[in-house]
């Protein structure tokens, strides 16, 4: 079971990379990843995602040249926030979510 604490900062994780994509979620991780498992998977589960939306993005920027690009990058954009919403709840509630589309770079 998971303490108040670990589900805060779990959650501080999605609600700060919607301000601060990449420092502010690193910073929260690299402290507390030692102290709490529950933080360690949600920091690990978080750069999956980022890493894998980086990617998505980027193929997506080279379709634009085929016109089906920008469809893509409002979809991408749109998707991105829905699911970093449902993982900040989830993470919360203190459920170890695995967020769809995210491939495992960081195990």
């Amino acid at each position: 079971m998971t303490t108040n604490d670990e589900r805060l900062f779990a959650m501080l994780i999605y609600l700060v990379s919607i301000f601060f994509p990449v420092l502010g979620p690193l910073i929260i991780w690299l402290l507390k990843r030692d102290e709490s498992e529950f933080v360690d998977y949600h920091g690990k589960e978080y750069f999956n995602f980022l890493i894998s939306f980086t990617i998505y993005t980027f193929v997506s920027g080279i379709l634009v040249l085929v016109l089906i690009g920008f469809v893509l990058l409002i979809v991408l954009a749109i998707l991105a926030f829905i699911l970093t919403i449902i993982a900040l709840i989830k993470a919360y509630q203190g459920e170890r979510y695995r967020i769809p589309l995210a491939i495992k770079f960081i195990k």
